[in-house]
């Protein structure tokens, strides 16, 4: 139908061109605009049938992803990092997911015999450098290596508040710090030193001593 509607206004412009008469040459005008639409309208039906539609595939959702507890792992340290030990036999590597951040990090392992594992901590003892994190695969283990940002000893992997620091604070009584000290010691002490404090917090009562730690000096 295309190549006809070309012909035909191939013939209409011919006549056009030779046409002398107003009345003529007004009604050639006419029918070559109306050919030239029906024209441009047909290309563009040629052209949309020619595209594929869409196929409609509905919408996805993505399952929820399970994750066992780690059976085991253990921790060490020297002066630049801190090295945690993941007993897992049969991890690929190319389906670990690792996240390090400055104080926490997540490294997950898919499909290990099935299952999947997590090993993650929300907010570490001390701050790390996460570009030089890595985790390394052996053949029954995991080694996942934390870069110190400070050269400090942790005493543990999470984020624990240091109880035997007093709070210093200048719109408080001095010597009420020092009372937070000593319950603290209290609470983390064995016998003999929760003997020793409850003496001393005694006598400060009764007026023996004015310095409740004067038994440690």
């Amino acid at each position: 139908m295309a190549e006809e509607l070309t012909l035909d206004l191939e013939e209409l412009r011919h006549l056009h061109e030779i046409a002398k008469r107003p009345r003529i040459l007004s009604l050639l005008t006419s029918e070559i605009r109306n050919l030239e639409k029906l024209s441009s309208e047909t290309s563009s039906s040629a052209r949309a049938s020619q595209i594929p539609a869409p196929i409609s595939t509905g919408t996805t959702v993505s399952p929820v992803i399970k994750y066992s507890p780690l059976a085991s792992f253990s921790w060490d340290q020297d002066n630049d990092k801190v090295k945690i030990y993941v007993s897992l036999e049969g991890v690929d590597e190319s389906k670990i997911e690792s996240e390090f951040k400055p104080n926490s990090f997540d490294v997950k392992f898919h499909d290990i015999q099935g299952k999947n594992y997590r090993c993650a901590i929300v907010k570490l003892h001390k701050e790390i450098v996460p570009e030089k994190c890595k985790v390394f695969v052996k053949p029954k283990r995991v080694i996942i290596t934390l870069v110190k940002a400070s050269k400090v000893n942790w005493l543990d992997l999470n984020f624990k508040e240091d109880k035997l620091k007093p709070t210093m604070d200048k719109e408080k009584d001095p010597m009420a710090g020092i009372m937070d000290l000593m319950k603290n010691m209290y609470e983390d002490g064995d016998e003999e030193m929760k003997k020793t404090i409850a003496k001393a917090w005694t006598d400060a009562r009764t007026g023996k001593t004015a310095d409740p730690l004067s038994s440690y000096r």
